[in-house]
């Protein structure tokens, strides 16, 4: 994708292993949230995808990756109940013109259960908190059954308390169900405390590696200015 025949993104090459919980940092016109939409296939792009060693190549192969966008690009409004949302993961899996099935409803009230949303089921997306809407999404792509789940800005405009219990339910899920997160955030201190990995972008891939590293003064001074070649960082 380019803006005014500028890439957006270029040179960004990286693998993420089922279970892992990434913070994507960089600042703010990085192409984070591009880097997101390329992946789910949202925006035209010249790189590959690969999910569990297939090429996506079209957007129907990637229902296994799950996009959960900035709260600024939800619609509050659109008439649809938090149990509705969240039975729409189950779409995936319906044949054309085959409604969700009883099956489909418990699995969607157990994905509401999982994260601590069951009692929301008939609330409208308007009415909630920075934090629940994370968490109706975060069941909608369990819903989903997806293996990678992208969150875009999902921690902003929420306060420290509730950010730190996103967190725990991010862990959560990478821990048991092996679950790949991705989260976009510009919190620093909380992607140091609390993210085992982080990818630092700036229209690039600039730094791979332990947040620790990553987010090293010099480092991190490098993630903020233009580089002409990405560097990496080993994790161990």
């Amino acid at each position: 994708m380019s803006h005014d025949g500028v890439p957006a993104l270029r040179d960004v090459t990286f693998s993420v292993g089922a279970g892992e919980l990434v913070a994507v940092i960089g600042p703010n016109g990085a192409g984070k949230s591009t880097l997101f939409k390329a992946i789910m296939g949202a925006v035209a792009h010249t790189g590959h995808v690969d999910v569990d060693g297939s090429h996506c190549h079209h957007r129907r192969e990637r229902t296994a990756i799950a996009y959960i966008p900035q709260r600024a690009d939800l619609d509050l409004e659109f008439p649809l109940s938090v149990d509705e949302l969240v039975l729409s993961g189950r779409r995936r899996f319906l044949r054309f013109g085959r409604r969700t099935t009883a099956r489909d409803r418990d699995m969607a009230r157990s994905c509401m259960a999982s994260v601590g949303v069951d009692n929301l089921a008939g609330r409208r997306l308007g009415s909630l908190s920075g934090g629940q809407i994370q968490r109706v999404f975060l069941a909608r792509a369990l819903a989903q059954e997806a293996g990678v789940v992208l969150l875009d800005e999902s921690l902003s405009g929420v306060d420290q308390p509730r950010a730190e219990e996103l967190v725990d339910l991010f862990a959560a899920l990478c821990r048991h169900r092996g679950t790949a997160l991705l989260v976009a955030t510009h919190d620093l201190a909380l992607t140091r405390r609390r993210f085992g990995r982080c990818l630092a972008i700036n229209r690039r891939l600039v730094v791979d590696g332990a947040p620790a590293a990553v987010l090293d003064p010099a480092a991190i001074e490098s993630v903020f200015a233009t580089l002409d070649h990405p560097a990496h960082i080993d994790a161990a």
